[in-house]
């Protein structure tokens, strides 16, 4: 639907609030602001096919200003304010951002970078040297429709754990911006989204799921709730305050709210939710089944990347008759690959890619593009899992966290999923460290619940927890204990950041 039938229809409606603030912005609002906003990019020479940067929090204007950039077809790159600066330079250079915008918040990274190469560079809630007021630049400009209206996307960056990140780029979309699509709407389809819906999110909003879902939802008429911060018991609070009937979130997520103490967890009241969509990361399957006992056969999880080469989902149901499964392929067809090319049979383990989903290309890297490409012409986001008879999918882990240990190939999800869930463990992270004689070894990393539970006992007791449930080849030979491991808000674990401590000196083989 256009943002100004909408607007037309419910200008009064709130589009979104943020919810730790409070700030309401209504779907006229949005519509003028996003306008003014078009307006700006079209004064600045920008047309359909060119590129913008954006790096700031859950900023109240940030929706604003993807929707002016979405309407004027443009490339909108959104980037994760917990980079440093050259990581950031590094990434509105490669986009060939022609303009970056940002807040007074992120001041102490973005007035050490170089942004020679953008033609402009604005700033909201006050400038620096070098930066424009992005507030007084839209209030120049009036609140009317740009005459070349079309759909500009998002061209997000991979978070860079395997080295460089590596910007998505799909081709825009033809045809009249706002104009319904043909077939089924999937949004309306899987998770039943109306104009009534109240969507919840409460992860950063330069992470692919949580910038599309919310400016789907926006884009169908419904009220959007935006936490600026994840956290457990407030999550909980915001549905209850605000009745969400739909919320996305990732394993973490889940587990944090879990380990709360019940007199915290079962406070508030979460029977307004109607849908809870999750993905990002494989949920364990007893953590999942103590989701559906509390919040009911709302569950939905799906099996995607930013790539949009394929689409996987299951419901609540569905995952009960088959649990630990992503679901089954609605777009794209799934194909999984031995180490020799070829498919493997039902029930093996392989790479998995899609055949008939959307295009993409990595930007700026042929290389990339063309590894991710099987010669039948699928591809592949570098998953390993596994088909079932009836054609769902399970996901093992990623094919570069693999462990090789005297020749045996071991991937840590299943001994991680296992020790995240002992009482006394908060979070944990596997992976390789080198080994003379075997080459690698199993080493964990656990975040504990309690600092002062650290120890050899500890230590002992997570590790034969781990040798009672699954084979000892999986388990961590020793364990180390960090006070915070360095998760990313989306639920991605940065193990190379905790894995590099052990491979100084080595042949480092990045993850």
């Amino acid at each position: 639907m256009h943002p100004g039938e909408i607007a037309a229809k419910t200008p009064d409606k709130t589009a979104y609030v943020i919810a730790e603030t409070g700030h309401v912005v209504t779907f006229k609002e949005l519509d003028d602001l996003s306008m003014r906003g078009s307006q700006l990019f079209r004064s600045l020479g920008l047309k359909r096919g060119d590129h913008i940067a954006i790096m700031m929090e859950n900023h109240q204007a940030l929706l604003q200003i993807t929707l002016a950039a979405q309407r004027s077809g443009l490339y909108f790159t959104a980037i994760s304010y917990r980079l440093q600066e050259e990581e950031v330079d590094y990434i509105v250079s490669d986009c060939q951002a022609r303009v970056f915008i940002t807040s007074k918040a992120q001041q102490a990274v973005v007035e050490k970078m170089n942004l020679d190469h953008c033609d402009k560079s604005y700033m909201l809630d006050g400038v620096i040297a070098g930066f424009e007021s992005w507030e007084d630049a839209i209030e120049d400009m009036p609140a009317e429709k740009i005459a070349d209206e079309s759909t500009g996307v998002s061209m997000l960056y991979s978070s860079g754990t395997t080295g460089r990140p590596k910007g998505i780029l799909k081709p825009l979309p033809e045809g009249e911006y706002g104009a319904e699509e043909d077939g089924p709407n999937l949004f309306a389809m899987l998770y039943g989204v109306t104009e009534e819906s109240i969507y919840l999110s409460p992860a950063p909003m330069y992470h692919s799921a949580p910038l599309t879902f919310t400016m789907a939802f926006m884009g169908m008429g419904a009220t959007c709730i935006v936490m600026q911060h994840f956290e457990a018991e407030a999550a909980l609070a915001t549905i209850e305050k605000y009745q969400a009937t739909h919320s996305q979130w990732v394993p973490t997520m889940f587990i944090r709210m879990l380990k709360l103490d019940d007199e915290l967890r079962l406070k508030y009241d979460v029977t307004s939710l109607q849908v809870a969509i999750h993905a990002a990361a494989p949920c364990p399957v007893p953590v999942k089944q103590q989701m559906i006992e509390w919040w009911g056969p709302v569950l939905h999880e799906y099996y995607a990347g930013t790539e949009a080469n394929g689409y996987v989902a299951i419901n609540s149901e569905q995952w009960l008759a088959h649990k630990g499964s992503v679901g089954q392929a609605l777009s794209g067809e799934v194909h999984i690959v031995g180490e020799d090319g070829k498919e493997v049979p039902t029930g093996e383990e392989g790479t998995i890619y899609f055949g008939g989903g959307g295009d993409f290309e990595y930007y700026n890297d042929e290389d990339k593009t063309n590894d991710s490409r099987h010669p039948e012409g699928w591809s592949t986001l570098g998953d390993v899992g596994c088909l079932d008879a009836e054609g769902f999918l399970y996901l093992t882990d990623r094919k570069s966290f693999m462990i090789i240990s005297g020749g045996v190939n071991i991937y840590p999800q299943e001994a991680e999923n296992l020790l995240v869930l002992h009482p006394r463990v908060m979070d944990v992270a596997i992976f390789g460290i080198p080994n003379e004689e075997f080459g690698e070894e199993v080493k964990a990393v656990v975040q504990p619940k309690h600092w002062e539970d650290v120890g050899p006992e500890l230590e002992a007791e997570l590790i034969d927890y781990c040798r009672e449930h699954i084979s000892h080849i999986k388990c961590p030979k020793t364990i180390d204990f960090d006070k915070e491991l360095p998760r990313h808000p989306t639920g991605k674990l940065y193990k190379r950041l905790l894995r590099d401590r052990y491979w100084e000196g080595h042949k480092t083989k990045l993850l």
